[in-house]
């Protein structure tokens, strides 16, 4: 386990510089979206430094960092509905903004990993080994390249066999909490990235979490099997786990040129009120593209559509999290 994975909450994030203009004073950056861009790719580290300048040229927008860490699992039984590239953006807009943010991969298919650019080839210590042989998760995480204050727990191709190897596990349900719950640092969220299914895998991110996330895609077949996943959560919040809680809602793949899109938006904020983030995410190439190069929307193409939608739903986030610490405190 490298050494900076560890220690103490770090100082307050600094301003972000500005962006760097022209001699006419205006802006040279020039979005992926618009077809000419001539330099090469700087180092990921110098992407997320312009990913900061150019979603936050001001450096006046803060994600407050919560008192205590908020534990979340994006979930949704259907597949193909935005939960990993959820997890993965909303991970780096945080962390690029000074929070301490762990990603928990839990999809056997470890797209998580892929998105952040994270070794999981087979004989890679995985989320497998703290499930199975309970490896403490602190051997097991590793800092994300170009992002200081991320952290990452691989999944590997050995996850696909943890549903049926866990059944027989003493405390089978919460494996997954007692390994978040004994990690000797400080994160100020851990995201757990849910598999496409209800199985012990699920359930072991639903005990460990606080809170849940639900990406909905602006389909058709959206809300489909959405009172299963809730009929779940419901049954884990009365076995298991009485803090949990289905606190965000977020609205992906939208596509504005559709009135099927507006549709769905509006039945989804109907059914869920204020659980539903203002912030939307549109449907939109670069976020598809980032994935095949290690790298989230955010710092591939920090100018997107994308990348700013999953920013505006980070910030919206760490807002809600900190309006719902006052009221419990109150």
């Amino acid at each position: 386990m490298p050494q900076q994975a560890t220690p103490g909450r770090p100082a307050e994030p600094t301003k972000a510089p500005n962006l760097p203009s022209g001699q006419d004073g205006v802006d040279t950056y020039v979005s992926r979206e618009t077809p000419t861009r001539e330099e090469d790719d700087p180092p990921l580290a110098m992407e997320a430094m312009r990913a900061v300048q150019i979603l936050n040229p001001s450096g006046e927008v803060t994600m407050p960092r919560p008192d205590r860490t908020r534990v979340m699992c994006v979930a949704n039984q259907k597949g193909g509905v935005g939960k990993t590239t959820t997890t993965v953006n909303l991970a780096v807009a945080l962390a690029l903004h000074g929070n301490r943010v762990l990603v928990v991969d839990l999809d056997p298919q470890g797209n998580a990993s892929t998105g952040l650019n994270v070794p999981h080839h087979t004989g890679v210590p995985d989320v497998y080994d703290c499930l199975i042989n309970g490896l403490p998760l602190a051997e097991v995480a590793q800092p994300v390249e170009g992002i200081p204050s991320l952290w990452c727990i691989p999944a590997t191709i050995d996850l696909a066999g943890a549903e049926i190897e866990l059944v027989s596990v003493v405390a089978r349900e919460s494996r997954l909490a007692r390994a978040i719950t004994g990690y000797p640092g400080h994160f100020d969220y851990v995201l757990i990235d849910c598999p496409p299914s209800l199985g012990l895998l699920t359930v072991n991110a639903l005990v460990a979490a606080e809170e849940v996330l639900i990406p909905i895609q602006c389909e058709y077949y959206a809300l489909e099997g959405l009172n299963q996943l809730i009929n779940n959560i419901n049954l884990v919040r009365q076995h298991l786990n009485p803090r949990l809680d289905v606190s965000t809602i977020l609205l992906t793949m939208y596509d504005r040129r559709t009135r099927l899109a507006d549709a769905v938006e509006q039945d989804v904020r109907n059914h869920f009120g204020n659980k539903v983030l203002q912030a939307v995410i549109p449907r939109n190439v670069r976020v598809s593209e980032a994935p095949s190069y290690g790298q989230s929307v955010m710092t591939y193409d920090p100018g997107s559509r994308g990348a700013t939608s999953y920013f505006e739903a980070a910030q919206e986030i760490a807002e809600r999290g900190i309006k719902a610490e006052v009221n419990r405190n109150a």
